[in-house]
Order: structure tokens, then sequence, then C-alpha cells
């Protein structure tokens, strides 16, 4: 079997690539994230690192997390694996960027989300369709207000629709649309040469603490307490169970409204 998590040193070590390898949809499941914990642990010990990238094989970027992995017995050790990555990076501070080919939906937009940078080119699609399932998404809930602003990141969680990335560029997410994904690289490329290789990797990640004070806070506060809500809460409802019974068994869902 494939590693599930590709992980590439460039520009003499100063830029890592973390390429999301479980194609055609790249899921984030548990072997999946617990790849990258440990990837981003060695990061961690890795000073003159300037840049990580997250991309994905193949046409898409990722489809999200492991639906599968959300029933009511697995959800609490799939959440806390998740929602510890977001931590971890907020700890290291090293620049992040995500480099988005087709969809980037629901744990995969959260990750994007939690990048300093997104880069997209013109097949990009983001969305979190988990309202769709019955829940809702915990780190995108904080961070997508931050990010584009209340009123339109709660259209966008509370409808759960889709939207490309002309319309993410309108609001802000998206650092640069490339027409694919051959041009997304060498563009990438050299904006990373010209703006982040002539920079210390030292004052880079005293920049990225200081720019992230309000997101890091957020996140380290609040983060534990949505997640209580997400487990102790939402997973003891009946339709929260039964949107993912009923994505997983690919039929509409019976809402009970409970």
């Amino acid at each position: 079997m494939a590693d599930k998590l590709l992980i590439e040193y460039r520009e003499d070590g100063q830029v890592v690539r973390l390429t999301l390898n479980a194609p055609k949809a790249n899921i984030l499941d548990a072997a999946m994230m617990t790849d990258l914990h440990r990837s981003l642990d060695v990061l961690a010990q890795q000073p003159h690192v300037k840049m990580i990238q997250f991309t994905g094989t193949g046409e898409h970027f990722s489809f999200g997390a492991s639906v599968a992995e959300h029933t009511r017995e697995q959800a609490p050790d799939m959440i806390k694996s998740f929602h510890g990555l977001f931590l971890k990076l907020s700890k290291l501070s090293i620049p992040t960027a995500a480099m988005v080919s087709g969809n980037c939906l629901g744990g995969a937009m959260e990750l994007a989300l939690a990048c300093n940078f997104i880069f997209a080119d013109h097949s990009a699609h983001f969305g979190q369709p988990e309202i769709s399932l019955g829940v809702f998404p915990p780190p995108a809930s904080l961070l997508l207000p931050l990010r584009i602003g209340t009123t339109r990141a709660e259209e966008l969680l509370l409808t759960g629709r889709i939207f490309d990335a002309h319309e993410a560029q309108d609001f802000g997410l998206t650092t640069r649309i490339c027409a694919d994904r051959t041009g997304m690289e060498a563009w990438v490329a050299q904006w990373i040469e010209k703006h982040i290789l002539p920079k210390s990797a030292m004052a880079l990640r005293q920049g990225v603490k200081a720019a992230r004070t309000q997101i890091n806070h957020f996140l380290e506060r609040l983060l534990p307490q949505v997640e209580s809500q997400y487990l102790d809460e939402l997973m003891a409802t009946h339709d929260a169970n039964e949107g993912i019974a009923a994505f997983i068994e690919k039929r509409p869902p019976e809402w009970k409204d409970e």
C-alpha cells in the first residue's frame, strides 16, 4: 500500500511539501492524520523550514475527513486527532500554504483555512457541507468568521453550499488563482523564491505567531469548547447519527429534528 502522506523537501529543506496521497478523494482518515501528526512533530525540530505546503495527489485536494469515522463510537478519537492538527500547526508558527486543485471540502477546507496562504487553480471548489449530514465543522465554525466575516461565514456554514475559486477570491480567502495546476506550481515556486526564501526562518515564525494572535487564541481557548459541544451534545442526537448513517448507506436521511 502506498504511503498516505508524501513528504518532499525542497529548496535545501527550506520548503516542505506534504501531499495527501489517497486519490481520488484523498480522504483525511485516521491513518492519514496520524502521518500528518508525525510529520509536524518532525518539522517542529527543524528550525530552517520556512514554508509547509499542503496539496493532494490527483485531480482533487481532498474531499475531507472520513465520514465513516464520524460514527458515535469512533468520533471522539477522530475529532480529537483532527483538532490536534490545528493546535499543533498554531504552535509551530511555520508559514503554511494550501495548494488547491479540484474539491477542497469539509475537513480539507478547514485544513486550508488554517493555512496562512491558499493558492488555487480554476478547477478548485470549496465548501463546508457538514450541515447536510446533520453535523457542523468545529474548526471552520471558529476560523471562517475570522477569515471572511460573520455574515458570509454563517451563510456558508448553515447552507453547506459549494463555491468556486473565484468566489473564494471575492471572499478574500485565496492569495492567488492560476489557470491550471501546472501554472499554480510555477507561480507559487516563483512567489516563494521572491517573498519567502530571502527571509529569516526565525523572523517568519515570529511574524506568523504575531499575525495569528487572534486566531491562535480562538483555537486554543474555544476549540475544546466547540469540540465538547460536538461530541457531548451533537453526537448524542438522533439526526447527527442518522445523517452520518444515511451518507454511508447512500440514502436520503430521515430527520426527526431531535
